[in-house]
């Protein structure tokens, strides 16, 4: 079985208080509400036979919608990474939400893994909500629905094996068909929980992340990531800034991204509070 690199590129970033992030106030929180950012990523995991990109960023027009900073704009981090989009043969896209489904057409060679579940989602009923929508882009939705048409969508019920050592794993709650991604590395299976938990904060105090359709499928797709990692260490929440802090920065100073293959230079533990 294959050992991978796994890389984290964050490409943009947010300032907001800790009350955005909490579904549930915490009954110790700060009563000024203590900053709390958000950070954007995509994931490259790669070895010597083949390169994978988990989740795609957004592009500029949806960066000034959505009032967010970018860092570097998620191709030209890949391209930074040594991964040319347009020879990518495989995407994961862990859900259909704006900040992880655009830039599609820069992979025009890759088949793209989606849960059948989020494409359900994403064009059914629920769109018809204001508020279930708000995260979605109709025009990121429409282009993988033109993916499907062009017979370059795999699609995923469950779980899934992507390449040897790399699976995917419905873990919804965040939306219907959300999936995390467990890879073979060094230091044992990584999890990549992508929105299934935005932050440590949100394992840690048991308190979702608001964008959310089911509660009670949130919190039992925490479990489903514990399992999966076998260690709360190698579960890496998809929003976190301290995901940039805990782990050894990639080589290259062109690029903020850090490599999860290797281990933490501090614990990465779930019952982190340090944003309190």
């Amino acid at each position: 079985m294959s050992v991978y690199e796994v890389i984290a590129l964050r490409y943009a970033t947010h300032e907001r208080p800790a009350s955005a992030n909490l579904l549930y106030a915490p009954p110790d929180g700060d009563p000024h509400d203590a900053p709390m950012p958000i950070d954007y990523f995509v994931w490259v995991i790669r070895d010597d036979a083949r390169v994978i990109v988990v989740d795609t960023g957004f592009d500029w027009p949806a960066c000034e919608a959505y009032g967010r900073t970018m860092v570097r704009h998620p191709l030209e981090g890949l391209r930074t990474l040594g991964v040319d989009p347009a020879a990518v043969q495989d995407v994961i896209i862990t859900h259909l939400h704006y900040d992880h489904a655009g830039n599609l057409p820069a992979f025009p060679n890759a088949t793209f893994h989606l849960q059948d579940a989020e494409m359900a989602y994403a064009t059914g009923r629920c769109m018809c909500h204001a508020r279930l929508r708000g995260a979605f882009s109709v025009e990121d939705v429409c282009t993988m629905v033109r993916r499907v048409y062009e017979g370059r969508v795999a699609f995923v019920d469950g779980s899934a094996e992507i390449a040897p050592g790399v699976t995917v794993h419905a873990v919804p709650g965040h939306t219907r068909g959300l999936q995390c991604v467990r890879v073979e590395t060094a230091r044992g299976p990584v999890v990549l929980a992508s929105d299934a938990a935005h932050f440590y904060a949100n394992l840690a105090q048991q308190n979702p992340f608001p964008i959310v359709v089911d509660i009670g499928a949130m919190m039992e797709s925490w479990k489903e990531l514990a399992r999966l990692a076998g260690d709360p260490e190698r579960i890496v929440p998809g929003h976190d800034p301290l995901v940039m802090a805990r782990y050894p920065p990639h080589p290259s100073v062109e690029v903020e991204a850090v490599l999860l293959h290797l281990p933490p230079r501090e614990p990465a533990r779930v019952d982190d509070d340090r944003h309190f």
